[in-house]
């Protein structure tokens, strides 16, 4: 059983988001195309990302939790996570969408951001010399900063992001919990303790909270332009 592990947790984790995908409320269904777009996108950027950092010893897998499949380098589960885990978390952004019709949060996005964006140097100035730390936290601070000084359209979604952030963070800890060895006898996925900072939430190290942010800020921000691109603001109402 533990050798489908990987595979059980990607498939958990798309299995209700695919099956409420044809729900009207969620706006799910009707926006497959800009979905998906902004997924592959960012999978490909992340897929080549993890595959170097595997190349390179920073981190790894443990057979004894896979099939023993392998795209490059890199497990298959691994490649599919990037695929399951954005999906989940964007039907988790769009019930925030329905449920706040009113963008309740709106006025907090920015503010939120600056948050994000100090803590993100925080990590940079602390582990600077650390490959993985150092990169998820220079692009973090490249894209919220983007988002803080450049864009001006980003009103009205950033502050439903990070109230849906708070609610991914929720099945992200319990995933890569998993991922990292809580609850079973080893890791899954090992880390390179030379090129992390150490500090870890549980078994999770601190670095993946902020790629996880870093992964879906950036869906998001491809998936908000998409549907602006094909009119939907006018039509439903996103604004």
């Amino acid at each position: 059983m533990l050798t489908y592990l990987y595979l059980f947790l990607n498939i958990f984790s798309i299995s209700y988001p695919l099956f409420k995908t044809w729900d009207e409320r969620v706006l799910m269904r009707q926006n497959q195309k800009e979905i998906w777009f902004s997924i592959v996108i960012v999978a490909f950027v992340f897929i080549v990302w993890d595959s170097v950092f595997t190349s390179f010893g920073f981190w790894g897998f443990n057979q004894n939790y896979l099939v023993g499949l392998s795209i490059v380098n890199l497990p298959i589960e691994e490649v599919l996570f990037f695929f399951c885990i954005p999906y989940a978390c964007v039907f988790i952004y769009e019930v925030i969408r329905y449920y706040d019709k009113n963008n309740s949060v709106q006025k907090w996005g920015k503010r939120i951001n600056v948050v994000w964006l100090l803590l993100s140097v925080g990590l940079l100035i602390t582990g600077w010399e650390k490959w993985y730390t150092f990169l998820t936290a220079i692009l973090l601070i490249l894209l919220l900063s983007v988002h803080q000084f450049v864009l001006t359209n980003n009103r009205a979604y950033l502050g439903r992001f990070y109230l849906a952030f708070l609610f991914i963070l929720i099945p992200f800890l319990l995933v890569n919990g998993v991922l990292t060895g809580s609850f079973i006898p080893d890791q899954v996925v090992w880390y390179n303790e030379s090129e992390i900072i150490g500090f870890r939430l549980y078994t999770i190290p601190v670095e993946d909270t902020f790629y996880c942010l870093l992964m879906m800020l950036s869906v998001i921000t491809i998936y908000e332009s998409s549907l602006r691109r094909k009119g939907n603001v006018q039509k439903i109402g996103y604004e």
